[in-house]
Order: C-alpha cells, then structure tokens, then sequence
C-alpha cells in the first residue's frame, strides 16, 4: 500500500498527454512567434538574430520562469497544476509584448482546428 503523500504525488504528476501538449505549446508558440516577425532578438534581446524553436521556447522562456517560480530545473519535475501556473504566467508576458497568445493544447482545441 503507498502512503498518502506518495499516492497524491503520483495523482499530481503530469501525463504523457500532459507532456506532448506541453511540447506541442512551445511549438506552436515558435511559430506564432516567427510568424509575427518576433524573432529571439526582438523578444529578449538585441544582440540575438535566431528564429524560434520549440527549445528556444522551452529552455529561453519557459524554463526561467520555472525555475524562478517553483525552483525546479527540468520540466518532468512539474506537476500538472505547476505546468497551468507557468503557462498563465509565459502566455500574459508574451501576449503583452507581442500580442501573441496560444492557448496551450488540448484534445478540445485540436479537435476544433481540424474542423
């Protein structure tokens, strides 16, 4: 039998689901990003001339601000209400900067877009 702390620290872990929209946000937040003539220069700094990638998303943006608001370097270590806190927090950075905003995936949203 697990103990209670165990048992909701399992309940609490991301899902590979979880992981695969993660991944999928920072990819789709790249090309939003690109789209937008907002390149790593434009976003962070002036002396960076580089398009987006999903890891220049997730290690340039995500990843700072998970550190500094969970202290937790790898992404795998996040729980699933942690992954919502992060997003909320990139999506409202970014979209005052730039104007972009994505909604972070879901089996809903990937559903609409294929309609």
């Amino acid at each position: 039998m697990l103990c209670e702390n165990c048992q909701s620290e399992i309940k609490d872990k991301r899902t590979s689901q979880q992981n695969r929209a993660l991944h999928l946000y920072f990819t789709l937040l790249a090309d939003a990003l690109n789209d937008g003539g907002f390149d790593m220069r434009e976003t962070i700094r002036q002396d960076v001339d580089i398009p987006w990638t999903a890891d220049t998303i997730k290690n340039n943006l995500w990843r700072p601000i998970q550190k500094a608001y969970f202290k937790k370097q790898s992404t795998t270590g996040l729980k699933k209400k942690e992954i919502d806190k992060v997003y909320d927090v990139l999506n409202k950075t970014i979209g005052e900067r730039t104007g972009v905003h994505i909604d972070f995936p879901s089996r809903i949203n990937l559903i609409d877009d294929n309609l």
